[in-house]
């Protein structure tokens, strides 16, 4: 469950299926009134939201109290996606309020080139085996520097080790322990951010840990997602809503009995083929 957005335009919110994959249902709007409105048109078609045991979505209190209301069994996980998100965020807003406010310091440790400094954002958000040779000569020596960055990229990396200790041992209680001892280093950090950070993870506990758990991640999704991007960009915006909803569920929603293309293929007489206009 995700919102999807065009720029200055009203919002959509998709259900999706992701073991079948396919999407179930979209609607106008992103409150807790599109987790009601999935659960009648479920009602509608013979489906019990009763039976549906797991939601896996953003961390968007409004989806959580439709489900609290419409998906009575269910419980939630944070998608993984959104979690790494969110640090990734806490850490570009620690770089970019310490070069704006401590920008002597920043020089002493990376040096006065601003090349070095402007390949240092994407630096960061990769990882190690994606990074050229300047940005591996930044990382170098953010690493060894005494920055606020270079502790907000320790804790970003070690947010993203967290989750695939837990991918690989699918535990619940080794998650647990290890997403409590790093929600305790970033309340120690200092770093304004990531203590936010902390205390959001803190508060969904629960539900972060089911997140990282049984491979659960909203990566369909993000893909489906990228492919409703792509219609909105090739049909240069859609004029209403309903009209994205409408090329929503015919690009992803698996339809059967559709009527059938009006255009005739092709008709082979002898070896070549001949095009016929209806």
């Amino acid at each position: 469950m995700r919102p999807v957005c065009a720029k200055g335009k009203a919002c959509i919110s998709v259900v999706h299926d992701l073991q079948a994959p396919r999407l179930l249902f979209a609607c106008e709007g992103r409150d807790h009134q599109s987790v009601l409105d999935f659960a009648d048109e479920l009602k509608a078609h013979g489906g019990q939201p009763e039976q549906i045991e797991h939601v896996c979505q953003d961390m968007s209190a409004a989806y959580a109290k439709g489900v609290g209301l419409a998906l009575p069994h269910a419980q939630i996980s944070y998608d993984r996606f959104h979690v790494i998100a969110m640090a990734h965020e806490a850490m570009d807003k620690e770089r970019r309020a310490e070069i704006r406010e401590q920008p002597q310091a920043v020089s002493q440790a990376l040096g006065d080139e601003p090349k070095l400094v402007q390949s240092l954002g994407w630096a960061m958000r990769r990882n190690a085996d994606g990074w050229s040779a300047r940005q591996a000569h930044t990382m170098h020596w953010l690493q060894r520097s005494t920055l606020k960055m270079a502790r907000a990229w320790r804790l970003k990396v070690a947010l993203q080790a967290v989750y695939a200790a837990a991918a690989k041992a699918n535990d619940a209680a080794k998650a647990s322990a290890e997403l409590k001892g790093w929600i305790s280093w970033a309340r120690r950090s200092r770093l304004q951010e990531f203590k936010k950070l902390a205390a959001s993870l803190s508060g969904r506990f629960d539900a972060v840990v089911r997140g990282m758990l049984d491979n659960r991640s909203n990566a369909y999704v993000e893909a489906m997602n990228g492919l409703l991007q792509q219609a909105k960009r090739a049909a240069r915006g859609f004029k209403t809503a309903a009209n994205f909803i409408a090329i929503a569920y015919l690009r992803m929603s698996k339809l059967k009995h559709l009527p059938a293309n009006p255009l005739q293929p092709a008709a082979p007489i002898g070896n070549r083929l001949v095009h016929r206009c209806v």
